[in-house]
């Protein structure tokens, strides 16, 4: 029998994070299992532009966060998928973690952007830090990166 039952969805916004939606969609509704989507809001830092301080609009962006996260779960629980929906604030990889414990996840599920070298020093990686400290089994999906072109021959394709 499959354990996992409730599955916590860490969701960035971007198609590429959405990509482990397709794939759970497939599998959740048959094997009756419960989604929760989850969208962190990382904190912005006020900056100064020409001038002019720009501050973090909370409230609008939880909004939108809102207006992202309900359609995907209506379209989720139009296809038979047990589904809610979080918002959280803070740093991405503490809170997808606290919200695996808080909703009782068996499994966490989401997709990385595949960042290497330098730009995974400077960005960091919230995947990996997930995985590491993950109380449950992680599922990760990688970012698909589409072709610059396709391949016009056999011999090339060689190449």
């Amino acid at each position: 029998m499959y354990s996992h039952k409730r599955v916590l969805v860490a969701l960035d916004g971007s198609t590429a994070g959405e990509a482990v939606l397709r794939f759970l969609m497939e599998i959740a509704g048959p094997l009756g299992m419960t989604d929760m989507l989850l969208h962190v809001l990382e904190p912005i830092r006020p900056q100064v532009v020409e001038g002019t301080v720009i501050i973090d609009d909370v409230e609008a962006r939880r909004r939108e966060a809102e207006e992202y996260l309900a359609p995907i779960s209506a379209a989720l629980r139009s296809q038979g998928v047990d589904t809610a929906w979080a918002i959280h604030r803070g740093r991405p990889a503490e809170e997808i973690l606290a919200a695996a414990r808080e909703s009782g996840a068996d499994l966490i599920a989401m997709a990385t952007h595949g960042r290497t070298g330098v730009g995974r020093l400077l960005f960091g990686s919230v995947a990996e830090a997930v995985l590491r400290h993950a109380p449950v089994p992680v599922f990760m999906m990688r970012e698909p990166h589409p072709i610059a072109a396709p391949v016009t021959s056999r011999k090339e394709a060689v190449r």
